[in-house]
């Protein structure tokens, strides 16, 4: 059994798609991907799932192509794992439906299904993830069990995603599943609320997510997935600190929301962020894309041809929409870097901030700032730790620092969550805030889109 357990929870996107193919490419030895969780977020969450249907419909057809020509097919991981599939949220909690399907394309992977209607699964591919209606004869039952024939690469679920979450962490030993977040955090946010000791058996819960001290890419200030789902992100965000209430979102008035978490937790959540500040310099040059791929596609591979359609948009949208246009532009790596972290966690290049966990809170309710990472940018330490500070922090002397207080805070959650003299929010309190591992040093930035290419096309 491999010691890297995992579950991808993905908005299946272009970006998205080279992780999931990452994960898949790995040995056995390397990743058990257990789960291919489905939410919203690049696009609606029908196209999400389309995408990954379609993305082992094209690895099957791959390794025939690669079998026939006496290759070594490759895709171990996907062989011996054959992970589950599980549709998830199909919108966030309380905020308004955001997509990003003007730069993924209005399917989510540039409009591959259109152009290369080859390459897509049967539509039949939908009834697997739909039982037959309770009312349903049996002639319907028998028809919908020929249409769903079993997928030899994957399992497809009639549970929704964040359950069957659940039930791989009840059911496997605690501390041995990791959860690999590239998409809003919905379905993450569901698990936790449902059953919140049961979530806490993860092992880590790695984040593709916000922006600290660089722009966001969706708004001046936040990331895409954050934005999608900023609620979510900050109730995920609350059960690394000793006092979740504390940074839990406000509840709106004219909404349901989720209930608070119990108290008396039994630990603190595990989470490793990986914001645009790290990702973003990671990126899939074009010369080293078109190098590799163009003899596959000449060769037939059928992985190849399909993975080029959508790479190839990105670029040309990259362009059109003025980012540093060039001949040579490269596609930002940001989720499959989380499945590189997975792959080569013990590598000692791999540095999260020196200081330690970071108190890093999401902005729920500015109208200019949903989804916003806030950290506590001044000289003031808290109690008893050494002052964390994030490097692009800016010193700025406060007034208020003379008459900041600490006082002893007791078991009550009363007196936890009130606010002391000079530190609205907690921020200098011990029992308060976030405790967040930010990644903030990989093994090379110019390393990994060969890496990618070598490990997915061979």
């Amino acid at each position: 059994m491999s010691l890297n357990r995992i579950i991808i929870d993905t908005d299946p996107g272009i970006d998205d798609v080279l992780a999931i193919l990452l994960a898949l490419a790995a040995k056995p030895e390397e990743l058990d991907v257990m789960m291919i969780s489905i939410t919203y977020g690049n696009v609606e969450v029908d196209s999400c799932l389309k995408n990954c249907v379609a993305l082992f419909h094209v690895l099957e057809q791959e390794l025939k192509w690669r079998q026939e020509r006496g290759q070594l097919e490759g895709f171990d991981a996907m062989k011996k794992s054959k992970p589950i599939v599980a549709v998830g949220a199909d919108h966030p909690l309380e905020d308004e439906m955001l997509m990003a399907d003007y730069f993924h394309g209005v399917d989510g992977l540039g409009g591959v299904h259109t152009s290369h209607p080859h390459l897509s699964p049967a539509d039949t591919w939908k009834t697997l993830f739909q039982p037959p209606p309770e009312n349903a004869t049996a002639e319907e039952i028998a028809e919908a069990r020929l249409l769903a024939s079993p997928s030899p690469s994957f399992t497809a679920s009639h549970v929704p995603a964040h359950k069957e979450m659940l039930r791989l962490l009840r059911e496997n030993p605690k501390d041995t599943i990791t959860i690999v977040c590239v998409g809003p955090l919905t379905n993450i946010a569901l698990a936790a609320a449902e059953d919140t000791e049961t979530f806490l058996r993860v092992k880590e819960v790695v984040v593709m997510g916000g922006a600290i001290d660089v722009e966001g890419n969706i708004t001046p200030v936040a990331e895409f997935n954050t934005y999608a789902d900023a609620v979510a992100t900050a109730r995920v965000f609350a059960l690394t600190g000793p006092t979740p209430i504390t940074t839990m979102p406000p509840v709106p008035l004219n909404k349901s929301t989720l209930p608070p978490y119990p108290t008396n937790l039994s630990r603190k959540l595990n989470l490793t962020l990986f914001p645009l500040d790290i990702t973003t310099p990671h990126q899939l040059m074009k010369s080293d894309f078109q190098a590799k791929l163009k003899p596959l596609i000449k060769a037939g591979s059928p992985l190849a041809e399909w993975v080029s359609v959508f790479v190839h948009k990105t670029y040309e949208k990259m362009n059109s929409l003025g980012r540093n246009a060039t001949s040579n532009p490269g596609l930002e790596l940001h989720d499959p870097l989380c499945i590189w972290y997975m792959l080569t966690r013990s590598s000692p290049t791999w540095m999260t901030f020196p200081r330690g966990p970071e108190d890093i809170r999401v902005e729920t309710s500015g109208q200019w700032t949903r989804g916003m990472h806030i950290v506590d940018r001044r000289m003031r330490k808290k109690a008893g730790v050494e002052q964390v500070k994030s490097p692009g922090a800016i010193d700025i002397r406060d007034p208020m620092e003379s008459i900041a207080s600490v006082v002893h805070i007791n078991n009550d959650i009363g007196d936890v969550t009130a606010e002391e003299p000079g530190d609205n929010g907690g921020w200098l309190s011990i029992h308060k805030g976030n405790r967040v591992n930010r990644i903030v040093g990989t093994p090379g930035e110019e390393a990994f889109g060969p890496y990618l290419l070598e490990r997915v096309f061979g």
